[in-house]
């Protein structure tokens, strides 16, 4: 089939739940995607977070290939080597204690919010337990993270949803205790918003809710699906706030491309919380995506990965800025590490197509006003450079 039958293929028998760009993709190289044609991509997404090491690193696919060689699956019955290293590997890195893998980051949202639940009942027993999330964040599609979602329009087609979900300003910590209850059992927020726009959290205001979950005993779970995994320059973003969450959750680039995702606790947590027969999953932390996420581990260490996104973030934060202040029509810059947004007042989503349909560049949006870039992190100051000529060939049809 040519790509206009591929296409209407897929229209044909995938439900339309996705507005897909007429790319088709069929393999990649580095930090680059080609095309059905072999036409190349510069990639400034890299999976929506995910892949870390780019594309076709020869390290990982071993890694890969050597356990799909072996095994794949057990169920949670029993043990199995990649597991327990993917879990050592994961609580070293992130200092939390306790790991249950998961499918994708929804579900790790969804093992995250039972959890707190089942701490507030074990603490307190039976009760209605109330939950404050952020405006503005998104913590995915599910019913529950869709009920802590911050965004009006993504919750409203599906009411009702879990009840007991109160809305704060996120940086705001006022409305966070006008929000606060006895029932109140967990503060969810990402460290760093990004669907929603590109939002750190402030310093000030992050310790100050990690103070009130210690002064009330409930649990702060941050969500670092897409901010986690050295993407902000540390291994998760929360790290450089001098705090450590109850709970986290973590996604996106842990596999580099596999899906997996995980929840981990402290031990405060997981000696009052889940329990045999409270939580459970048929495929997650089976030994194929394990084995993946220990050799990405392992390559974020042989690599020097974090040390590199120090050092190339000023680089791209410096292109990014004389943007800002070339082109009238960006507002402002903003985010933390390669997790990158330019605020624009002209159409994002022509941008975002143009510049993958005319440049071939491949970045993303975030709410209705924000180019959003999340480059593989082994992006160097060359790609960053071939970034700015597409991007810019782009932004001057607006001028």
């Amino acid at each position: 089939m040519n790509k206009k039958e591929y296409i209407e293929e897929a229209d044909n028998c995938l439900l339309h739940v996705y507005n897909r760009f007429p790319v088709i993709f069929d393999y990649g190289k580095g930090v680059y995607l080609y095309d059905e044609l072999d036409e190349k991509y510069l990639d400034f997404a890299s999976g929506i977070g995910v892949m870390a090491f780019g594309y076709g690193n020869e390290d990982y696919e071993a890694a890969l290939t050597t356990q799909l060689k072996r095994i794949t699956h057990t169920s949670n019955l029993y043990y199995h080597v990649p597991m327990i290293e993917a879990a050592q590997k994961l609580t070293k890195a992130s200092g939390m204690d306790k790991v249950f893998f998961t499918n994708s980051g929804a579900e790790a949202i969804e093992g995250a919010l039972k959890t707190a639940k089942k701490y507030a009942y074990t603490k307190k027993g039976p009760g209605d337990y109330e939950i404050i999330a952020m405006e503005n964040s998104f913590h995915g599609r599910t019913v529950g993270s869709l009920s802590v979602t911050g965004t009006e329009h993504y919750r409203e087609p599906f009411y009702p949803l879990m009840a007991g979900v109160k809305f704060a300003t996120f940086n705001d910590f006022g409305s966070v205790l006008a929000n606060l209850s006895d029932n109140t059992c967990a503060i969810i927020m990402e460290t760093v918003q990004g669907e929603g726009g590109l939002y750190p959290a402030d310093e000030t205001f992050l310790k100050k809710v990690r103070e009130l979950c210690d002064e009330e005993d409930i649990l702060l779970i941050l969500d670092e699906v897409q901010c986690g995994m050295g993407r902000t320059g540390s291994m998760y973003a929360f790290q450089q706030y001098g705090i450590k969450p109850d709970v986290l959750t973590t996604a996106k680039a842990l596999g580099n491309g596999v899906p997996i995702g995980a929840f981990a606790v402290t031990d405060k947590v997981a000696q009052s919380s889940l329990e045999p027969g409270d939580h459970g999953t048929t495929y997650g932390g089976n030994p194929l995506c394990t084995a993946a996420v220990s050799q990405v581990f392992d390559m974020f260490e042989d690599y020097k990965l974090i040390d590199h996104v120090k050092e190339i973030t000023p680089y791209l934060e410096q292109v990014l800025d004389n943007l800002v202040n070339k082109y009238d029509f960006i507002t402002e810059r903003r985010g933390m590490g390669l997790m990158q947004g330019l605020v624009l007042t002209i159409p994002v989503k022509e941008v975002v197509s143009k510049a993958l349909l005319e440049q071939h560049l491949v970045v993303l949006s975030a709410g209705s006003d924000v180019l959003r870039l999340l480059p593989p992190l082994v992006i160097n100051e060359q790609d960053i450079d071939l970034f700015k000529e597409k991007i810019e060939k782009v932004f001057e049809q607006f001028v």
